[in-house]
């Protein structure tokens, strides 16, 4: 095996008296039984003895389980002891049965969640923030949170007694795995199929980044519904709008109705003058619109609505972003609401609207509110310049002439990787074939830092290192992006990059594909999905 295929050196294995600690009492005969000592005798033997460790013999059957990452941010739960019964005991019979047998170890960085929990440590212990530290100081810090909680859980797994191989053990942020990760996304970038974009994402205005769908609930709230009046410029009436966010309407381009509605056909190709802005804007027409909700005419905020957004680009509509990364009104709207939190924005504007005579009526509604599941703020469409995936596009240099989409899709359509239960391979489908590229990029410090440097121009260089970018730009001086990848971008490169890839290891060759998976339906779209595109993608096989 070479050096860059060699896994990570196992820890050596913990004090025992730490692992299993001694149960009082175990002298007293009224116990029935008490396991603690006998475990606390044969655990670490059977540990240091190898038996765990996977043989690599090319006329053997192998079986492989991947360990579901857990993410360093605390202690294992009862969901985790259920899945690494079920991993343990799977991995025992295989071992029994002769078999090469690998159960691979390892934890998540976990980007968002990790940072978070470090922060409010930093503010609890210290009254103090990351930028008081500054980035370098507070990367350091979560390493230190790092060792402290990852240690505490591979201590509770060695106590549970799971046969994984901890010579196989790997972090995300490990220097071979962070290698992979480099490595893979220059890859992406130079096949054409990572890109820099300016796309609506979801935005936490607390974290001041963008967030995956995973951290993202919408739950039923109480809320209204504003009926508003947009007058016609030419004076010869008005049209009602029916909207929930009130204070978007400063950033409005038109107002839509369904092309259909013999109600407004007339108006179709009319300009009427936006309230409180003063701006003169269109009335379209699209299918998108929906006959019965509201009074039929729905305002069109491109770069505060998703489908909005979408509604522009089919329109070719101006896009005004009216609100700071923060939350707060910019500089778009009009001076006198600049500076306001959104929601006292929207109190102001309502306000405003019944002085000016424009608020029809208020209605009680019921809403779907995105809330980020890290710190409870309500989500924002944010249009922000991030990185993606072109899942859906085929690459000039892909020999499949297949989109890394379409590869996962015929993976799961070939039978090559099951669903059990079956039913969830429908749920799989649906997402992938209406799957959207896939925003990679995080506003955080703690990640995989993208490999991306930028010259005075805001010409960008995608290389391995700052050295190999410098080669591309001579004499220009380079600044990097501070920009961290999704933590699921790392964790979708597992089945592969812990077994040594790109090296022709023993590893590779006899574990992957891996033999099961057991995880939770929750994160099929999130890891599973990912993880299927990632490694058809790279290697040719499923994962």
């Amino acid at each position: 095996m070479t050096d860059a295929a060699t896994p990570t050196p196992a820890a050596p294995a913990p004090d025992t008296a730490k692992v299993f600690p001694p149960t009082p009492g175990l002298d007293s005969l009224a116990k029935s039984f008490e396991p603690s000592a006998i475990e606390r005798h044969w655990g670490p033997l059977w540990e240091q003895s190898g038996q765990y460790e996977p043989t690599l013999d090319e006329s053997r059957p192998s079986f492989c389980i991947q360990l579901p990452p857990p993410n360093v941010t605390g202690t294992l739960h009862m969901g985790h002891a259920f899945n690494q019964t079920i991993m343990d005991s799977l991995t025992r019979y295989h071992r029994m049965r002769g078999e090469n047998t690998l159960w691979v170890p390892g934890t998540d960085h976990a980007g968002i969640a990790t940072q978070i929990v470090v922060e409010r440590k930093l503010q609890s212990e210290d009254g103090k923030n990351r930028h008081d530290l500054g980035r370098k100081n507070f990367v350091a810090k979560v390493w230190e949170w790092k060792e402290e909680s990852g240690s505490t859980i591979t201590r509770q797994m060695r106590r549970m007694g799971d046969s994984v191989s901890w010579k196989h053990e790997y972090f995300t942020m490990d220097p071979k795995m962070s290698k992979v990760v480099t490595s893979t996304f220059v890859q992406l970038y130079e096949q054409g199929l990572i890109y820099r974009g300016k796309r609506l994402v979801n935005w936490d205005p607390i974290l001041k980044s963008a967030v995956s769908d995973l951290e993202v609930e919408s739950e039923e709230e109480d809320g209204f519904m504003w009926h508003i009046r947009y007058p016609l410029a030419d004076g010869s009436g008005s049209i009602t709008v029916a909207t929930t966010r009130p204070e978007t309407m400063l950033g409005d381009v038109a107002v839509m109705v369904h092309p259909e509605d013999e109600r407004y056909q007339h108006l179709i190709g009319q300009q009427v003058t936006l309230p409180l802005c003063g701006r003169t804007i269109p009335v379209i027409a699209d299918d998108y619109v929906d006959k019965e909700f509201g009074t039929g005419v729905v305002k069109v905020t491109p770069a505060h609505d998703t489908n909005d957004y979408a509604v522009g680009q089919r329109h070719q509509l101006p896009i005004i972003c009216v609100l700071t990364l923060d939350a707060a009104i910019n500089d778009n709207a009009p001076e006198k609401y600049r500076g306001l939190d959104r929601f006292v924005a929207r109190k102001a504007v309502v306000a405003d609207l019944e002085a000016q005579g424009f608020l029809v009526e208020v209605k009680k509604h019921k809403l779907m509110v995105p809330r980020c599941t890290r710190t409870g703020q309500v989500i924002e469409p944010m249009l922000t310049d991030q990185w993606f995936v072109a899942v859906n596009k085929v690459s000039d240099q892909d020999p499949t002439g297949k989109s890394i989409a379409q590869k996962a899709i015929d993976a799961v359509d070939s039978g090559a990787v099951k669903f059990v239960p079956e039913q969830w391979v429908n749920t799989y489908n649906q997402w992938m074939g209406n799957i959207q590229d896939w925003c990679i990029s995080r506003q955080l410090w703690w990640g995989h830092q993208i490999p991306a440097w930028y010259d005075e121009d805001g010409k960008v260089y995608v290389a391995t290192n700052e050295e190999e970018a410098q080669k591309q730009a001579p004499g220009k001086l380079l600044r990097r992006d501070e920009d961290v990848l999704d933590t699921w971008y790392s964790s979708a490169l597992v089945p592969f990059s812990s077994l040594g890839w790109p090296e022709k290891t023993k590893e590779l060759d006899l574990f992957l594909p891996s033999s099961v998976l057991v995880t939770g339906y929750d994160i099929i779209f999130f890891w599973v999905a990912r993880m299927i595109m990632m490694t058809t993608h790279f290697t040719g096989q499923v994962p």
